[in-house]
């Protein structure tokens, strides 16, 4: 009986790989970019400050890894974000649907630059509209219509969901929604 046991634990060999995207996420800053992507990995939130230039996660789900790339949202930051666009195959925005008018207004033409971008038009991209928390906070209804994403994006791949660290489930759900249209794009003829 031992024996059974052992070929049964032993002989399945290794699990299979999982498909690996990278994906580069911005926002503005305090959007919680490194909030949401630190909760993801287990890590503590206690002591984040905001991300100076870029970091890199390897975000484990149960059928895929991403290696995210964060960057920094600082203004002194972003005006070099196109130079760590290369190679992304999906873009996770986030932004603060409590801030300002005037922050949101800067992240929806922040989102139109990243949405024509030539490195990342083609891209499925995840939009968070994070602090929904927040009284403040503005419904993902309400973003949809200030950032003008129908028309903008019509033709693309794409998701806008609310989101807050307290609600991870939700916030793995939409990433999951992104992981499949990153695997759809895998899927396209053309590619290999």
């Amino acid at each position: 009986m031992d024996y059974l046991c052992f070929r049964t634990l032993c002989c399945k060999g290794p699990p299979p790989p999982r498909a690996e995207y990278d994906v580069v996420c911005i926002g503005l800053t305090g959007s919680g970019k490194t909030s949401l992507l630190s909760r993801l990995c287990n890590e503590a939130t206690d002591n984040i400050s905001p991300t100076t230039g870029f970091s890199i996660k390897a975000v484990p789900f149960q059928n895929a890894i991403l290696n995210v790339k964060e960057l920094g949202g600082a203004d002194s930051i972003k005006k070099y974000w196109s130079r760590y666009y290369q190679g992304s195959q999906g873009v996770v925005f986030v932004l603060d649907s409590a801030s300002s008018d005037e922050d949101l207004e800067v992240a929806r033409n922040e989102l139109h630059s990243a949405l024509q971008h030539p490195q990342l038009c083609t891209l499925p991209f995840l939009i968070l509209a994070n602090h929904q928390d927040k009284p403040a906070a503005r419904s993902v209804q309400e973003i949809k219509k200030y950032f003008e994403l129908e028309p903008l994006a019509r033709g693309k791949s794409w998701v806008l969901e609310g989101s807050t660290v307290d609600n991870m489930d939700a916030v793995k759900d939409s990433f999951q929604q992104l992981i499949h249209l990153l695997e759809d794009k895998d899927q396209e003829p053309g590619r290999i």
